[in-house]
């Protein structure tokens, strides 16, 4: 039986990412995004206009990914999200709520949206196992400069990961989380723009290059595959070792 997928955020570079390799494991991928003129087609997606910061607009995405599917997906990824890099005094109350909307309450709702219909398949006969799965950041971890409102936000995720998976576990539902290191995505082109500030953010990471979309993707497919069955309750680091390793530094002379 086909496997289907609902992904958020669906016109990010690591949703587009992880959709090209869903496909090619044979599921069936719905995204979906604010606009659909930023949701670019790919094959035989099912492309979903809804705003997820939102209650409302987390459950139109749940229900019509339903509806194309004819079953609740059986995975729900939420790889909606904005980062802003600021200290504390140089950000804004405007720039505080929207980093908020967009990776705390996009992740928030569509939890709550994706167990609601998990939890009435299950009282229709379903049941009610699912995957869902949500981004972190490395700056939830470890404290990283610049970084305050979305290192808050991201902490908050990985709270929300323990706790859904503490209450929902026994209906089947697994919910994990990925807090990569930089990736190289349309929303950080700004930051990988040139050789000279590619290098620099290189060398921050003991494996010596930052993150791809791509290396996402294939940490995400796994987790929501069989091979990750037996994960559950997780942040895993996809950081090329920047929370775990000090490699040793040379000095001259």
């Amino acid at each position: 039986m086909t496997s289907t997928c609902l992904i958020t955020g669906g016109s990010g570079g690591i949703a587009r990412a992880l959709a090209a390799t869903l496909r090619t494991q044979g599921w069936r991928v719905a995204r979906a995004g604010r606009s659909l003129d930023r949701l670019d087609p790919a094959d035989d997606d099912v492309l979903i206009e809804a705003d997820v910061a939102t209650e409302a607009g987390a459950i139109k995405a749940v229900n019509e990914a339903t509806a194309a599917f004819g079953a609740v997906p059986d995975a729900v990824v939420n790889a909606a999200g904005a980062i802003l890099l600021a200290g504390i005094t140089r950000t804004s109350e405007a720039q505080y709520r929207d980093c908020l909307a967009a990776n705390l309450d996009t992740a928030f709702f569509t939890a709550k949206a994706y167990v609601a219909a998990l939890q009435q398949a299950q009282k229709e006969g379903g049941s009610g196992a699912g995957r869902l799965l949500m981004f972190s950041s490395v700056a939830a971890g470890i404290g990283v400069g610049n970084h305050a409102a979305i290192a808050m936000a991201k902490g908050a995720i990985e709270a929300l990961v323990r706790s859904l998976a503490a209450d929902h576990s026994a209906m089947g539902l697994r919910v994990n989380a990925i807090a990569p290191g930089l990736m190289a995505t349309p929303l950080t082109a700004k930051l990988v723009a040139n050789e000279a500030s590619k290098k620099a953010i290189s060398a921050q990471y003991p494996l010596g290059r930052h993150g791809e979309a791509e290396d996402a993707a294939a940490l995400a497919a796994f987790l929501l595959g069989p091979g990750g069955d037996w994960i559950n309750g997780q942040i895993i680091a996809l950081d090329g070792g920047f929370t775990a390793v000090r490699p040793m530094v040379k000095v001259a002379g």
